[in-house]
């Protein structure tokens, strides 16, 4: 068992509610969100507090699920020091040794662009990130903040897959990772190499945690997470150590 309570008292920011809109994650329901005031600067002491409390980072906001009657969405985080990698986690990171991986700030670069449209238009084009721009690659994935991290994963120096990541003081947390849909690239498991390589970069920072956003046991996209293990989930303000089933 874990639990973690924020150093730094929220009590005084300002959160706003969006209107019910429909939910990305399970059909027919409907979802709110909380996010902390724009006007609020996401430095990184007010990130940090409310990474505990199960927020999350897209562009420059800070948000979380604060939906009546529902509490699907569960804040899951891997435990870097308990951490043990499964026979085909191990045998994937073997098959991907060959892969070159760099660290660079979250600033718009266009082979990221690049990258980023070809695997939206080719795996996500029935999503609400279709069609993919610019400017929604911007106010997503880049960030003049010391925290935000994009991690580099090259094949004989080819871009074939970029995780966006931010470094808190606790742990890393994963944001979003895209890679290229190529079938001969499919056997690398890009995504979950992904993460493994957060977890060997949290280990080598002397991180405690790697933080992986939602699980939603109805959501199939999410079943990946589970994988991970020992996984902690979010009990109110506790991280409770649990084996998803």
């Amino acid at each position: 068992m874990s639990s973690n309570t924020p150093r730094q008292p929220v009590r005084d920011l300002r959160f706003f509610l969006t209107v019910p809109h429909a939910c990305s994650y399970l059909e027919g329901r409907e979802a709110t969100t909380l996010f902390l005031d724009p006007q609020e600067s996401p430095g990184r002491g007010v990130y940090d507090a409310l990474a505990l409390l199960g927020f999350r980072r897209s562009g420059r906001h800070l948000y979380r699920p604060h939906c009546e009657g529902c509490s699907a969405c569960i804040s899951v985080r891997i435990p870097v020091a308990d951490f043990v990698a499964s026979r085909n986690q191990r045998r994937l990171a073997r098959r991907n040794a060959d892969l070159s991986l760099h660290v660079r700030p979250a600033i718009f670069d266009s082979e990221h662009y690049t990258l980023y449209a070809h695997y939206i238009r080719t795996r996500h084009a029935d999503g609400d990130m279709y069609p993919p721009s610019h400017e929604q690659y911007r106010t997503f994935l880049t960030l003049d903040q010391d925290y935000a991290r994009l991690l580099e994963f090259r094949l004989e120096g080819r871009l074939v897959a970029v995780a966006a990541y931010d470094q808190l003081e606790h742990g890393l947390s994963a944001i979003y990772t895209f890679f290229d849909p190529a079938p001969v690239l499919d056997r690398r498991s890009l995504g979950t190499f992904a993460v493994l390589s957060l977890v060997e970069r949290a280990r080598d920072l002397g991180l405690p945690h790697v933080y992986l956003g939602y699980w939603i046991r109805e959501c199939r996209k999410m079943n990946y997470k589970q994988a991970f293990q020992p996984l902690e989930m979010l009990d109110g303000r506790h991280w409770r150590r649990t084996l998803p089933v």
